[in-house]
């Protein structure tokens, strides 16, 4: 924590918290300061994102904190890492299953060539 003066009169308490968005190709994760009860929508504008990543509408964006998706109105704390999450194009556990069909298939298919070898070595 460290203490900025907003004003001639008044410090303010501040904490540095981090900001990371993730494409697959590139990664972005920022430390800023933001005052004390700042809330998670109050310190995405904060963070400088928008300036790096334009094309972003942050606004829609699902958001979380550590990897747990948290409402905007929650106060940050002291490195607390604010993650700004892009949309799934596909459901991980519909993906999951897709690939455990796929390896049984394949385990079958291995089985029946072995089989299919072992049948025609015999004849």
């Amino acid at each position: 924590m460290s203490m900025v003066k907003l004003t001639a009169d008044e410090p303010v308490e501040t904490i540095v918290v981090e900001i990371a968005y993730a494409l697959p190709e590139r990664q972005t994760l920022l430390s800023f300061d933001v005052p004390l009860g700042t809330t998670l929508e109050q310190g995405i504008p904060l963070s400088g994102i928008a300036a790096i990543h334009p094309e972003l509408e942050l606004d829609a964006m699902k958001v979380g904190i550590f990897g747990k998706a948290a409402p905007r109105d929650q106060v940050l704390r002291e490195k607390d890492r604010i993650e700004l999450y892009r949309p799934l194009f596909a459901d991980p556990k519909e993906i999951r299953k897709q690939r455990a069909a796929e390896g049984k298939t394949m385990k079958n298919r291995q089985q029946r060539e072995k089989q299919q070898k072992t049948t025609e070595a015999k004849q």
